[in-house]
């Protein structure tokens, strides 16, 4: 069987954001103590059907192989996010915008909240915004009551920062 090629793309190896929150880093390490556990079960599940004799029609065995396959590709890359990660820790300092910061800004019609943190907790629909993201990363390094210019898109959005948490 041939596994068909795909020409990279713009996402293909985008490199993990090392920035996590403490729960997130806590979250990290659950489900790499979690794939740990099951990582024996499948390796026992892969020796029992190799016994089973001709691996090239022996479905079960190829499939169990992909899944340990995949088991162990997931136990390398969160040992290597968690290895790289740096925690964010919020300032208590609220005077200026930061990564982990919660910032309330309005353009002049609607009053949104957004937090900061790293790009791979971002959840928009929540209020969490990436500090890559053009908002995040327009508010970052501003205080409070300054008006932005943010580029969205086709238009151009002016934003004024109410409270910085």
């Amino acid at each position: 069987m041939r596994i068909p090629y795909r020409k990279p793309g713009k996402y293909t190896n985008l490199k993990p954001d090392p920035l996590v929150t403490e729960d997130k880093f806590r979250e990290l390490e659950k489900k790499l103590k979690k794939l740990k556990k099951i990582k024996p079960q499948a390796m026992a599940e892969v020796s029992r059907l190799a016994e089973l004799g001709d691996f090239s029609e022996n479905v079960e065995y190829q499939l169990a192989k992909g899944k340990l396959r995949g088991i162990n590709n997931s136990i390398m890359n969160l040992e290597h996010q968690i290895n790289n990660a740096e925690i964010i820790k919020p300032q208590k300092q609220t005077n200026q915008v930061q990564l982990g910061n919660k910032v309330t800004i309005n353009d002049g019609k609607n009053q949104k909240t957004y937090q900061i943190l790293g790009s791979t907790e971002t959840n928009p629909q929540k209020g969490v915004i990436s500090y890559n993201s053009p908002i995040g990363s327009a508010l970052i390094g501003h205080k409070i009551n300054e008006v932005i210019k943010i580029s969205l898109a086709n238009k151009e959005a002016e934003y004024k920062i109410l409270k910085i948490e």
